[in-house]
């Protein structure tokens, strides 16, 4: 709060966007904290905020000055199973579940009684190459009043519970796949074949309304470039990392990268 005040009381002193600021209007700015009173330790905080604006904020835009907490969404193995030959389908429900979760519990007065927002990026392998589908989320600590008047900051090192939003993830997305399944939207082989009979599927889902799922948090990052350095390995590099690259080849009809667990 005392960083936004910072930036919001330079932006009215230069009338303008604050990112438009020069060395001169940053001068003429503290000549003019001075001439009006300002003490010491306020004038620090100060410039420390305005320090941070144009090193930290301005290099990076999209960030906000706040703690980031990164977050996993994991489906249960019979989820992942029937996932491979529904892909569309359930990816498409695991995206909207954890956003719907985290939007959810972040707006119940409860927890935190703000509107959130999030980066979600889906990765379908594990590090041992196995289909492993579950969501990653980079997620600010804190958003807006529900009001929108105001921002509201998380407990430092703590954002939402991670047991209740296990809780609701498990639940709307159940609710969510059994309505996908009555439209005759999934499809079943092999040994899930059974699973296209309703009575079957419903007590298929009754054994995962028992079953743990796995929502975990971290430590929050310590700075933007954490953020985005920990974004960068979830979107630009293969599963498992380059190391697993052993063979690539590419002909006139396409190519082809080879991945092989190698000894740790």
């Amino acid at each position: 709060a005392g960083y936004i005040r910072v930036v919001k009381r330079f932006a009215g002193f230069l009338g303008r966007s604050p990112d438009t600021a020069s060395i001169e209007d940053l001068r003429r700015y503290q000549l003019h904290l001075v001439d009006h009173g300002i003490s010491p330790i306020s004038l620090n905080a100060t410039l420390t905020g305005l320090k941070f604006l144009f090193e930290t904020t301005l290099d990076h835009p999209d960030l906000l000055p706040v703690e980031y907490y990164p977050m996993v969404f994991t489906l249960p193995a019979p989820i992942s199973a029937i996932a491979y030959t529904n892909k569309a389908v359930i990816y498409g429900l695991l995206f909207e579940v954890a956003a719907e979760t985290l939007s959810t519990i972040a707006a119940d007065p409860k927890h935190l009684g703000a509107q959130i927002g999030a980066t979600l990026v889906l990765h379908t392998w594990g590090s041992a190459l196995t289909h492993h589908p579950h969501v990653h989320g980079i997620i600010p600590g804190g958003g807006l009043s529900l009001d929108g008047e105001r921002w509201l900051a998380c407990k430092p090192g703590f954002f939402l519970s991670v047991r209740v939003l296990s809780r609701l993830f498990r639940r709307r997305f159940l609710e969510q796949l059994s309505k996908a399944q009555a439209a005759g939207q999934l499809q079943f082989f092999g040994e899930h074949a059974h699973l296209s009979d309703a009575a079957a599927f419903a007590d298929w889902l009754a054994t995962l309304k028992k079953c743990e799922w796995v929502v975990y948090a971290k430590r929050p990052f310590a700075g933007p470039d954490a953020v985005l350095a920990y974004l960068s390995r979830y979107t630009h590099h293969p599963p498992g990392g380059y190391r697993q690259l052993t063979a690539y080849q590419h002909g006139r009809t396409g190519g082809y990268v080879s991945l092989e667990r190698l000894p740790s």
